[in-house]
């Protein structure tokens, strides 16, 4: 553990991960800012035909379009924290950045499992519950969404469990002390809510429209393909982006001793980074993915290539 030290003050650990490692960290997501914020600019405009043409499946795209960019725009905090190990912005603005990521956490896995359920309503019963595929019905699940992650978000982060400082530094979120009662419960609650649930609507729209797909000899080749595909990406995504930090999260409430969460330290901000690819995932789900999306991306290619031929033009 030569790269981690522990400092310990009256019961309050506080553990500090190595310069290079917080660079290496930082410089990650310098990326993922860069690329995730006009993709997902980008890609709220791709929603929005969507929703043009009357389709609710737009909506949700929408919602997780501005989940992800609100949550990219206050990830810059991060690279300061990052940068000098050390929050400097005060506790108010730490725990508003811990709601942020809970925020994008949920919302996305929800709006994901919304586009999942879509899709298996679309294939398996075409025309049984064609109404709830609308953009009002869409528009009503996107908001109660909303709601019900900051409420709970609202009753689950607290200050003393995201913020601490002593005389020498302040930690945000990266404070590896015995979990409080209410933040045990409030993992378990995400561990379960927040990935079981998720996973296993997924799983079962997955199988449900492969065996319609499977079945329905009038389906095309390049459908069943580009159903399959869609919902390969969403169940991906849900997995690899928020599959590690719920495991992690399960794991610390196990554990109530400070030095033997020290070791976590470093797995722990992996599982955070890999579900802030989750900024990246989406864009593509919706961009390279979805019909619109493809013939949107297409027009903007097309558009940068006729003007770099016009520009060649006037430069002979």
């Amino acid at each position: 553990m030569e790269n981690l030290t522990l400092t310990t003050n009256n019961s309050e650990c506080f553990p500090v991960d190595s310069a290079s490692r917080r660079r290496l960290f930082m410089f990650f997501y310098m990326a993922i800012i860069v690329t995730a914020i006009p993709s997902n600019a980008f890609s709220l405009y791709v929603s929005w035909q969507h929703i043009r043409q009357k389709n609710g499946l737009g909506v949700y795209l929408f919602n997780l379009a501005l989940s992800d960019l609100t949550f990219t725009i206050g990830l810059s905090l991060w690279l300061d924290f990052l940068w000098k190990g050390l929050w400097v912005h005060g506790g108010y603005v730490c725990v508003l950045s811990v709601y942020f990521l809970y925020t994008n956490f949920y919302t996305s896995e929800a709006l994901l499992c919304c586009i999942a359920v879509d899709r298996y309503l679309a294939v398996v019963h075409p025309f049984k519950y064609t109404f709830l595929r609308r953009v009002n019905p869409a528009a009503a699940v996107g908001v109660a969404i909303w709601v019900l992650v900051v409420c709970f978000n609202a009753s689950t982060i607290t200050w003393e469990d995201s913020y601490r400082e002593n005389n020498t530094f302040a930690v945000c979120f990266d404070i590896f002390l015995p979990l409080s009662g209410n933040l045990v419960r409030a993992n378990v609650a995400r561990f379960i809510l927040g990935f079981i649930v998720p996973i296993l609507l997924v799983v079962f729209s997955t199988w449900g429209i492969c065996e319609a797909v499977k079945s329905n000899q009038a389906t095309k080749e390049r459908e069943r393909k580009h159903i399959l595909k869609l919902l390969t990406v969403v169940l991906l995504c849900v997995l690899f982006c928020f599959g590690p930090i719920h495991v992690m999260m399960l794991l610390r409430t196990q554990m109530d001793d400070c030095r033997e969460v020290a070791w976590l330290l470093f797995p722990y901000k992996i599982s955070i980074a890999l579900s802030s690819l989750n900024c990246l995932a989406d864009p593509l789900l919706y961009c390279f993915i979805t019909r619109t999306g493809k013939a949107n991306v297409n027009q903007v290619v097309l558009f940068f290539q006729v003007k770099k031929s016009s520009n060649d033009e006037d430069v002979v």
